[in-house]
């Protein structure tokens, strides 16, 4: 079966600026596909290129198998939320609600209008703001608004771009739930754009990771997490980040520092991966770190301890005060490596 979105080899630029560099994504039908990157590494680009806003100067985008190519937006038959909100600021919230279900392609009877309206304001939490004008709204509220208007509607995929970059943290969790649920119970083709690898983590059926206008790789959380493809997509999940130690590894199957000042063993997979003396780098979680005796100790000096509530980071410099690099660990004991 095709998948509900794809793109082969699309090209975008903006002058000079390269924004899509021959990039190849498939999001599968149902589902819920979060595509993560720094800021400028084509995301929106990507989104408005599905939705037809931005014409490719190469490549093609087909939707249910369909190719794209000269195909209006209107008749995509897909819903997008901006970051920018796009909304009537003239308008009521729950005017702007109701636009995409008073147009001619999605016009549906006053009740059932209504209905829906008041089921999808429910849902994000401004039941109580729907006769407000947008105007008067704050930036969170408005955000809620622009994303109803994107559920208000049927369509064959719904394209999300950072569509909870403006709610409190204590909401935008909230929202990451009821997200979640409507995505298992719609089973809408969505692809969400985001720079936050939490939301990534949480909501993602499948993961890609964008930079510079390619993918980098995509995956289920698991594989993203346990089988980065670079430093760029391991450094891009987990807070705080991962260490990446330089060193090189040895005849006898083990990792030595690029000082020299510590040596750690390796699985044998790792060991049959790189010929004696080649330059690696080796990435350990925080949380697999604890401060405290361990089957692998390595001496460090401790730098700077946060008690952060139930847990507490504390950075360590390997090597001594000459040493360039410092690691972050988080207590209370994991498994792994430990520093003492």
């Amino acid at each position: 079966m095709s998948p509900a979105i794809s793109l082969r080899g699309i090209r975008k630029s903006y002058g000079r600026n390269t924004a899509l560099d021959g990039l190849d994504l498939d999001v599968g039908e149902g589902e819920f596909f979060c595509l993560l990157g720094p800021s400028g590494a084509g995301k929106t680009t990507t989104l408005k290129t599905v939705a037809g806003l931005e014409e490719p100067q190469s490549g093609t985008v087909s939707l249910d198998g369909a190719d794209m190519t000269g195909v209006e937006p209107y008749d995509r038959g897909v819903a997008m939320c901006f970051e920018s909100y796009a909304l009537y600021p003239h308008r009521s919230a729950y005017d702007n609600l109701a636009s995409p279900l008073r147009s001619p392609r999605h016009r549906l009877p006053a009740a059932e209008a209504h209905e829906r309206i008041g089921a999808v304001a429910d849902l994000l939490g401004i039941g109580a703001l729907l006769d407000r004008p947008v105007g008067r709204l704050s930036n969170g509220q408005r955000q809620r608004v622009a994303l109803g208007r994107v559920l208000v509607r049927p369509a064959r995929a719904f394209l999300l771009d950072e569509p909870l970059s403006h709610l409190d943290a204590k909401l935008r969790q909230a929202m990451r739930a009821e997200l979640k649920a409507i995505g298992a119970v719609r089973r809408t083709t969505t692809l969400y754009v985001t720079h936050d690898s939490v939301e990534a983590l949480a909501l993602g059926d499948r993961i890609g990771v964008i930079r510079e206008g390619r993918i980098v790789q995509t995956g289920t959380r698991e594989e993203i997490w346990h089988q980065p493809y670079d430093t760029f997509v391991a450094r891009s999940f987990g807070r705080p980040r991962i260490n990446l130690l330089p060193g090189t590894v040895t005849g006898h199957g083990t990792f030595l520092s690029a000082d020299r000042f510590f040596e750690i063993p390796l699985s044998p997979p790792a060991v049959r991966s790189a010929a004696p003396g080649t330059p690696v780098q080796i990435g350990v979680r925080p949380r697999d770190l604890s401060l405290g005796p361990g089957p692998v100790e390595l001496t460090g000096t401790v730098y700077i301890t946060e008690v952060l509530g139930r847990a507490t980071e504390v950075t360590v410099r390997l090597g001594g005060s000459t040493c360039r690099w410092s690691r972050r660990a988080r207590t209370p004991p994991g498994c792994g490596p430990t520093l003492r």
